[in-house]
């Protein structure tokens, strides 16, 4: 027997999205591909709301 909800669940849309910045190692911080930071892009944080990266899963390992 099928459960009632997988009847009417449908797969999530994935958006395409280019993410401007990437991750530095060696600042520990994202970084835009000009070299500035990227928390510090104002415009970047409206459209984005956040600059979330792997770096607390790279640097401590009790995340």
């Amino acid at each position: 027997m099928q459960p009632f909800a997988l009847n009417y669940a449908r797969p999530a849309v994935e958006l395409e999205a280019a993410i401007p910045y990437v991750y530095d190692a060696g600042l520990q911080l994202n970084v835009l591909r000009d070299g500035r930071v990227a928390a510090s892009d104002f415009a970047l944080l409206r459209e984005f709301g956040t600059t979330t990266s792997t770096a607390g899963s790279k640097t401590h390992f009790d995340d």
